[in-house]
């Protein structure tokens, strides 16, 4: 497992009966996670003195419920800042387990003594492009909506990093895809957090197990001669680790050899010294 474990801003205080309780900065958050199924004594303050629970519906989404917390923070990791804000369906704008897999690629960047040309697919607010601009690459980021391509320039300035070179694309992932390999653009690194389902701008249907393999098979026609690394992150229950191994392997490995290692990530737990699971990852690197 990767476990995202250099943060001083965000911390999991504790996990019981289907929740998390966090540390986000200065503000507790208790928000629903699927993967916490026991149910230990919720002994800690934190559960009772929070300043944002949101409450899952049994009919499917939820609110939230606000006790003194601002309509928006930042918190820091490294010389990154990400403002964040409470929105539909329990996100804050921010998926710190990801920490894990922005040290592992901007060591690569780093080490490479190239320049290195970055896609990031499905970009969200931009944590990944980030910590790859900031280790020196140029950077594509590109992402469905637009409110999230918004805040994700928004983080940019908060990081001392509008003058980077980013462009910031609001556009469907695979058509966007489909007119760099007729245009005969070329990338270094792939990163890609596609979601379990959405649609695009135009109303694009996106489910991850009908459409991923394919789109990897996309992806490497758009990778350069002497491709750095390749990144998919999944938060989609059915997708083992595995998976996206023997994806990455068929489609990957065998243009470019390499090495291929997939696995979970997760956050350190401050009660008991345990890690909570967040998801799965897969890597290849050159």
């Amino acid at each position: 497992m990767w476990i995202a474990e250099n943060w001083t801003d965000y911390e999991v205080l504790d996990c019981s009966q289907g929740e998390k309780l966090e540390r986000w900065g200065d503000y507790i958050l208790v928000r629903p996670d699927p993967q916490v199924i026991w149910n230990t004594r919720k002994t800690l303050s934190g559960w009772k003195n929070r300043n944002g629970h949101y409450h899952r519906s049994s009919k499917g989404g939820g609110e939230w419920e606000f006790f003194d917390l601002p309509e928006q923070w930042t918190i820091h990791y490294g010389t990154l800042t990400f403002n964040l804000k409470p929105f539909s369906f329990k996100h804050t704008g921010l998926f710190p387990e990801q920490a894990a897999n922005w040290d592992w690629f901007s060591g690569l960047i780093k080490n490479s003594h190239r320049p290195v040309k970055v896609l990031n697919l499905f970009a969200y607010t931009g944590g990944a492009t980030l910590a790859a601009a900031a280790a020196g690459a140029q950077v594509t980021h590109v992402d469905a909506s637009k409110g999230m391509v918004a805040w994700a320039k928004e983080n940019a300035r908060s990081s001392g990093l509008e003058n980077a070179p980013v462009r910031w694309l609001v556009d469907d992932c695979v058509k966007f895809v489909e007119r760099e390999i007729r245009r005969g653009n070329k990338y270094d690194a792939i990163i890609m957090d596609p979601p379990s389902y959405g649609r695009g701008p135009k109303g694009e249907i996106w489910k991850i197990e009908d459409s991923i393999h394919s789109f990897i098979q996309l992806c490497t026609n758009i990778l350069s001669d002497n491709p750095l690394f390749f990144l998919i992150n999944s938060y989609t229950t059915g997708l083992a680790p595995a998976v996206l191994t023997y994806m990455i392997e068929t489609e990957i490995s065998k243009n470019f050899s390499g090495t291929t290692e997939s696995g979970e990530i997760g956050l350190p737990v401050s009660s008991n010294g345990l890690v909570l699971p967040c998801g799965a990852s897969g890597r290849w690197q050159a």
